[in-house]
């Protein structure tokens, strides 16, 4: 598959991707210096998400930011739909999430859109993604968010909430549009098409600006809803798009938790973990060891580095350092796999274990 073959969709992501082509084509704007120059003035630091662009464009972050600096308030919004249980790459977009509501005091919703994984696959039932969404709270809760200032949104449970926004929503949407954005066809089922506007609804739970940090083959979901906010009388919401990670098979392939031995689940043992790295993580390096000390190896294609960079080692000196050691021939793929093994069950760790209070406290959660 060549650098140009690739596809970005809300239901399926595949090929090398670029994503300087994905800002072209979506129409977005890449986060340049100045927004995270203006960032940092304004929160004291910048989240290392940032700085290395694993978030890396955006519509209208500009806007909210002035949003702030004019002592006004903004709310963030962001979710999961729950077609499995969690993975690590979920993990991403609402880790930023926590560190703008922490540096910003914002309120946080969190979408569980049930209903659109229900539509979306044939082969699930209401049962399994209802007990994938109990799931994925838990994940979500064990992040450290505080009850005070998150809720946490069940479509089918929910609908009430959300129903009244919903339908202005979608009387100003057109099939013709739905079809243009989604390539929906006469075979897709009715469900599909009415549900952008049901995720596009926790936009204007409050009568305030949003955020949403998402991965980017979300966009096209929130493009459809920034056209039609103004058409509704309400702001168009912003948005931060992140990358998705790689499955363990290779940089052309993102996380899926429909190929288990290409996930790291965030319940998996240190010895699952262990012998998935292992076994399955796309190396970078050379084919015996003393080629790879002659040459060295390659973090851009290898998984374990990956992992490092986009989300387990937040120290920059330190992530320079392994970098460093691998592109002359001084790191072996092995120590390596090793170093990512060791950074991924010392989060895993702490995470699984606020994982078990976080079931105590789920109630406090849910929107009412």
């Amino acid at each position: 598959m060549s650098r140009e073959d690739f596809t970005v969709t809300p239901w399926h992501v595949e090929g090398n991707i670029d994503y300087n082509k994905l800002i072209e084509q979506f129409g977005t704007e890449r986060i340049s210096e100045q927004i995270l120059d203006r960032l940092e003035k304004i929160t004291g630091d910048i989240h290392f998400m940032l700085k290395r662009g694993i978030f890396f464009s955006h519509r209208d972050l500009n806007k909210i930011l002035d949003t702030h600096e004019q002592n006004n308030e903004f709310f963030v919004y962001t979710g999961r739909g729950p077609s499995g249980n969690t993975h690590i790459g979920h993990l991403i977009p609402w880790v930023l999430t926590k560190w703008i509501q922490d540096k910003f005091h914002t309120n946080v919703y969190f979408q569980l859109s049930d209903d659109e994984k229900f539509f979306a696959n044939k082969d699930i039932t209401l049962d399994m993604v209802s007990r994938f969404t109990y799931e994925n709270i838990i994940d979500f809760i064990a992040l450290g968010f505080k009850p005070h200032n998150t809720k946490i949104i069940i479509n089918t449970k929910n609908i009430g909430n959300l129903y009244p926004t919903t339908c202005q929503i979608a009387k100003k949407i057109n099939l013709s549009n739905i079809k243009a954005v989604f390539g929906f066809t006469n075979d897709t089922n009715i469900g599909m098409i009415f549900y952008t506007a049901l995720q596009s609804a926790p936009c204007f739970i409050e009568n305030k600006p949003v955020l949403i940090p998402l991965g980017i083959d979300q966009d096209p979901h929130f493009r459809i809803t920034r056209d039609v906010a103004p058409k509704i009388g309400k702001i168009k919401p912003a948005i931060i798009h992140g990358m998705m990670m790689p499955s363990l098979m290779g940089v052309n392939n993102k996380m899926s938790t429909s190929k288990k031995n290409s996930v790291i689940y965030t319940t998996d043992s240190p010895s699952t973990v262990k012998n998935k790295i292992n076994k399955y993580a796309f190396s970078g390096g050379q084919s015996d060891i003393k080629l790879h000390r002659k040459k060295g190896g390659d973090p851009k294609i290898d998984i374990s580095y990956q992992y490092l960079r986009m989300f387990f080692e937040p120290n920059d000196s330190k992530l320079k350092r392994i970098h460093d050691d691998y592109t002359s021939g001084r790191l072996l793929t092995g120590e390596l796999k090793s170093i990512a093994i060791e950074k991924i069950n010392n989060f895993l760790e702490i995470h699984q274990q606020r994982r078990k209070e976080a079931v105590k406290y789920m109630k406090e959660y849910i929107l009412q």
